[in-house]
Formats: C-alpha cells, structure tokens, sequence
C-alpha cells in the first residue's frame, strides 16, 4: 500500500513532531537563554505574544528568545505582519526572510508553535500564544530566522532539476497528452521553502548524504516526466542507502507542506520503480 497521508498510519505510531528539550546535551555556547522583554505599545487593547529566537554571531552572544507583545490593531493578519510590525516599530535589528507574502516563494518558511510553516500564510486569528518563532530545525543558522540553505540547493542540484533529453529538437515544444501531464500534478507545485526536509528526523541524522523529501519529491517529478529521457540514469543514481533509503516513512514532511504535496507519496514511487526496474 502506497501511504498518502498520515491519517493511513496509526495514530500511535504517527510521529507530527520531534521536539527537542530546551538546552539539552548541547554546549554553554549554544544554550538558549532568555533575553529581551518588549512591552505592549501604550494605549493597545488587542495584543499578542509573540517569543522570537534570536541570534547575532557577531555580537559575541549566544542564542537566546526575545518577547515581543504585537498591537493586533496596527498589524496586518499574518504571523508575517506581525514579524514586519517588531522589525519597524520595535527592534530593527530582528532579521528574517520573505518576498512574496502570497505563498508562493518559500522564502518565510520558520517553525512557528513547534511546526514547520509559512509565516505569510500563518493566521494570527486563533493561533496559540505566546506564539513562538524559531528558524527551521535541522539547518545551520545565520542569523536569528535565517537559516543556511546551501546543502538543501546541493542535494536539489544533483537531481538534474530539469529535462534531459538529447533527441533532435522539434519545430515548436515537445508535446505531452493530458494523461501525462497529469502525472506531474503534486510534484511540479514544490516551491522549496525546505519546510519539509528541515522537519524530517532523518534529514537531520544525514543532512550531507539523504537527499531529503524536497529534493526526492523533484527527482520524481521528472522520472514520471514523459520529455526527460534519462529515468534509467535518474534511478540508478538514487539507488543509494543514504541518498534515498534513509527516510522512515515518519511523514512530518506530508504533515507540514504548505502547498498540501506528499513527499512521502512520492518516495514510496521512486522506491516501487526501482523494484520493478530490469536488474
């Protein structure tokens, strides 16, 4: 059976989340202390606390969280908004990531209450508070919210993110019917916002070997693409027991995709293929 989502799994053996104790087994240097608490603008009847981690390489200090309390009347209704109000109206120095604020770049992808998501499609509206904000677990941190993306890109580059296909060139494109283009619907949407492979235990364990969910979900949508002329290739370069056996099928990337796509579903394909590819 093929899992497309976690409500297939028994809820006693479905892992959401991995939280981490505060400070555990890590070192003074990197221990997360308490730092700043900015009080609620005079005169705000409707605020929000939001807990923000913070950390600053350059100033000598280690990791710590901030308090902010938000005017929800001088705000917009994302948790984005909120994060622009701190930045322009309290402390200038907070530093995160974001572009589009429609969903659609991944740039504001943090964890928000524990869980992987996009901050510019985060209601405010019945969140729990103190909301808190962390960067994304599993990768090296920058600055405060932004974290290091660079083996995320490396593992996404040695996919071959795009169509190979060496055959003389048609007079215009290279036409598909709609049952296969079909194929590619849950798999092209990907907006590498990483969301999924930073919340994946596994990614964690083998960030520098395990490809990870984002870019094995890409792998797949070129291997089912009916232009790409290299599937044979593709498979056998991910027939590897880290590059694609390390996933335990734990599903925290299903869990947490913004865009509603199954990384896990998308595994589990590329593993049947490899099944049935002629030894």
């Amino acid at each position: 059976m093929i899992i497309e989502s976690s409500k297939q799994v028994s809820r006693n053996h479905l892992f959401k989340r991995f939280p981490i104790p505060t400070n555990f087994g890590v070192t003074k240097e990197s221990r997360v202390d308490r730092g700043k608490a900015w009080p609620a603008p005079a005169g705000a009847t409707r605020t929000k606390s939001f807990e923000v981690y913070r950390y600053d390489p350059d100033s000598g200090r280690g990791p710590h969280v901030d308090t902010f309390e938000v005017d929800l009347d001088d705000c917009g209704p994302m948790v984005l908004d909120a994060l622009i109000w701190i930045k322009s109206k309290v402390d200038s120095t907070l530093t995160f990531r974001r572009s589009c604020r429609e969903g659609v770049c991944g740039s504001d992808a943090m964890n928000i209450n524990g869980r992987n998501a996009l901050a510019c499609i985060t209601p405010l509206e019945g969140i729990k508070q103190p909301v808190t904000l962390a960067p994304l677990p599993g990768f090296p941190v920058i600055r405060d919210l932004v974290v290091d993306m660079t083996q995320f890109f490396l593992h996404y580059n040695s996919i071959k993110p795009y169509v190979v296909n060496n055959e003389p060139l048609p007079e215009r494109e290279r036409l598909q019917s709609p049952e296969e283009r079909e194929k590619l619907n849950g798999l092209y949407e990907c907006i590498l916002c990483g969301a999924c492979s930073s919340f994946c235990p596994p990614y964690w364990w083998n960030p520098d070997k395990f490809i990870g969910p984002a870019g094995l979900l890409q792998a797949q949508r070129f291997i089912v693409d009916s232009r790409d002329r290299a599937t044979g290739e593709r498979l056998e370069f991910l027939d590897d027991v880290f590059k694609l056996y390390r996933c335990r099928t734990i599903m925290n990337c299903t869990e947490v995709c913004p865009k509603g796509l199954s990384p896990a579903r998308a595994i589990e394909h590329i593993k049947i293929a490899l099944l049935r590819k002629p030894a």
